[in-house]
């Protein structure tokens, strides 16, 4: 562990990372530019045209399945205590699903599919 000291960082030791929505970013990169912190906006906030579902949602390339249940039981305005109940699957296994620890099958998708009125393929 570091001791206290009165020493000012020194540029390498400064990092700032950030993940959070469009709007976060912006909100972000306003208070970066009332403190004038130039490279924070330069570095972490370049405006784009357009951005990839993968740049919004890290978690979209490794947890597709995942996301799209949660999104999906979002819209439809369901618990994952009531979408267990509709589909008779255990919400500890929706949870994990939902968390990218549990595979989603074939017939798992199909019945979470009809419960979510959503195409079954979006969740393989």
């Amino acid at each position: 562990m570091r001791a206290l000291t009165n020493k000012p960082r020194t540029e390498k030791q400064i990092e700032a990372r950030f993940e959070g929505s469009y709007a976060e970013m912006v909100k972000l990169r306003r208070m970066a530019q009332t403190l004038r912190v130039k490279d924070l906006t330069e570095w972490a906030l370049e405006e784009k045209e357009v951005y990839s579902p993968e740049e919004i949602s890290p978690e979209l390339t490794w947890n597709g399945g995942g996301v799209a249940i949660r999104g999906a039981r979002g819209k439809e305005g369901l618990t994952q205590r009531q979408l267990a109940e509709l589909t008779g699957i255990a919400q500890h296994h929706i949870s994990e699903m939902e968390n990218g620890k549990r595979p989603i099958g074939k017939e798992t998708a199909r019945r979470l599919a009809d419960a979510l009125n959503i195409d079954y393929r979006v969740f393989l």
